[in-house]
């Protein structure tokens, strides 16, 4: 197996005709371990000393992608960690094929005990979803190279498994669940309207709007929401609106916006990233809640087979038929 390392943003355009190709085949195809999402979040949000490691096998095929980075060099504990660990990425894991992941933990092992590898005394591997090879493969990888392994869960992310119809979808819901949707849903009727992104020239400004709403829906959000992160959404947004992915949701009430949810669909897939509505104007029509329900209903129109939380276990999640995905973080220490 032919191993090469990069350590410069030229990665992910070096090999940006194979990445996505590689994810499609491995076992964690997610939008979050695709080049684009990885490029942005490390543009925008990496720290330390990039390694992203490929495995060709003897034809030259890629088999393997493991995108890390290692913590600055004075680090007091240097640390290994996924590209795109940790708050903003809900899925992460390395990428290797399906039916090469023996060879390519071998591999990663190989260069992790190696001379060429930047110091490092511990490994922190989160959101790994609870169906990956690494938490069986690369715990047993480790531990044939005398390290110390720990898993740890982590969080879950509730799924709904869409049916074929919006009508099916509400008879599995619980009674008074399914009364109370249709209720508000009935409630807003022609007085709202669900409008998206469509213009590649509205990404920016459509972007401050979804801030602003995401920012007025409570304290925690605002906090978060520092320069830094607010570059990092506009940049993964239009990122994402570019690859095709983005799914930027309005609810408008009389033409004024109310409530918003930034999605992206990917696999068939549509991912709840996050949202935003004012607390207090049009509460009476529960905007929130209609165009989550809208959204559900669109998915569904569209024939996506999930349509997913992501991490959190709000009880709203559960209310609206979420099945609990688990995820885990793995840790691996030198002795």
């Amino acid at each position: 197996m032919k191993i090469d390392i990069y350590t410069t943003l030229d990665v992910f355009e070096t090999l940006a005709g194979e990445w996505n190709e590689l994810l499609r085949r491995s076992a964690t195809n997610v939008l979050f371990l695709t080049r684009e999402w990885q490029k942005t979040w490390w543009q925008a949000l990496g720290d330390g000393e990039l390694r992203v490691l490929t495995m060709r096998d003897e034809s030259g095929t890629l088999v393997g992608i493991a995108p890390m980075f290692f913590s600055a060099g004075d680090a007091v504990d240097p640390e290994v960690a996924f590209v795109g660990c940790k708050e903003v990425s809900d899925y992460l894991d390395f990428i290797f094929a399906r039916g090469h992941e023996r060879a390519c933990y071998q591999a990663l092992a190989d260069y992790l005990g190696s001379d060429v590898c930047p110091v490092w005394h511990h490994m922190a591997l989160c959101n790994v979803p609870e169906y990956s090879p690494t938490l069986s493969m690369w715990v047993e990888q480790a531990q044939a190279c005398d390290w110390q392994t720990e898993t740890h869960f982590e969080d879950v992310s509730p799924i709904i498994a869409l049916p074929d119809t919006f009508e099916v979808y509400l008879a599995t819901l619980e009674g008074k669940e399914r009364r109370e949707l249709q209720r508000k849903l009935r409630r807003a009727g022609s007085e709202v309207a669900v409008t998206y992104t469509q213009d590649a020239g509205a990404v920016d400004a459509d972007m401050d709007d979804f801030l602003q709403l995401m920012t007025a829906s409570m304290p925690s959000k605002a906090v978060f929401m520092t320069p830094r992160m607010a570059s990092f959404f506009h940049a993964i947004a239009r990122s994402m609106f570019d690859a095709g992915w983005l799914q930027l949701a309005f609810l408008e009430v009389r033409g004024e916006r109310a409530a918003t949810y930034m999605n992206f669909v990917y696999d068939d897939m549509v991912l709840v990233y996050n949202s935003g509505l004012d607390p207090l104007k049009f509460a009476h029509l529960s905007p929130g809640q209609v165009l989550l329900g809208r959204l559900i209903e669109q998915a569904i129109r569209d024939k996506r087979h999930a349509f997913d939380f992501l991490q959190g276990n709000e009880d709203y999640k559960y209310k609206l038929g979420g099945k609990d995905l688990k995820l885990y973080t793995l840790y691996v220490a030198k002795h």
